[in-house]
């Protein structure tokens, strides 16, 4: 008995949890950003959901009507020792056009802003100051202008949004909207992504 209170022991210290932390962003259609997001190394979890609106638990329906003030967004879990917040942001501000009011492509309407929810003082100040830097150094050529908001809630969007372009990579949407920017991730980010 002593003997296998002793294995459990090591095998609890051989394994050491990693704690995790959550990062929330909007950036259009989040089935494009749950995409992205999944592919990089250090992210254990991507799901779907509506943050920064009024009503509780809305339905997709209700976000597309652009009255609740939810933003389509993506939650992220990750492990800060293999992939940090700010590696996180630049995956952001580089996979979408953080110039555009409540657009992305064909995508518009207040639910397709970008937006970043912060969920502590040190996610609020790195995304400030990343916006700042991107703005003072006039780095696309048009102002950003990317919400930076407090993360109050967030509502697990319907089961059949999670996993979407996984699920669903032969639709046409899939082919024709998300797998360019997949093939952009890769480009830029190799080194970042999942083998």
């Amino acid at each position: 008995m002593v003997i296998i209170l002793m294995i459990a022991t090591v095998n609890t210290q051989a394994k050491p949890k990693t704690a995790t932390e959550k990062a929330t962003f909007g950036m259009g259609c989040f089935w494009c950003t749950e995409a992205i997001f999944q592919q990089l190394k250090g992210v254990k979890k991507v799901e779907s959901g509506y943050s920064g609106g009024t009503v509780a638990n809305p339905t997709y329906e209700d976000v597309g009507s652009g009255q609740t003030g939810h933003a389509e967004v993506i939650q992220v879990t990750y492990d800060p020792a293999v992939i940090s917040y700010k590696d996180l942001l630049e995956v952001f501000w580089k996979m979408h056009d953080a110039t555009t009011l409540n657009r992305q492509g064909a995508d518009v309407g207040t639910q397709y802003r970008s937006v970043i929810f912060y969920s502590n003082a040190d996610q609020k100040a790195l995304a400030e100051k990343y916006k700042k830097e991107l703005n003072d150094q006039n780095a696309f050529g048009k102002p950003v202008v990317t919400q930076i908001a407090a993360l109050k809630n967030f509502y697990k969007a319907e089961d059949y949004h999670q996993n979407y372009y996984k699920l669903n990579g032969s639709k046409p949407y899939c082919r024709i909207v998300i797998k360019p920017k997949m093939d952009k991730l890769e480009k830029i980010f190799k080194e970042k992504l999942k083998q």
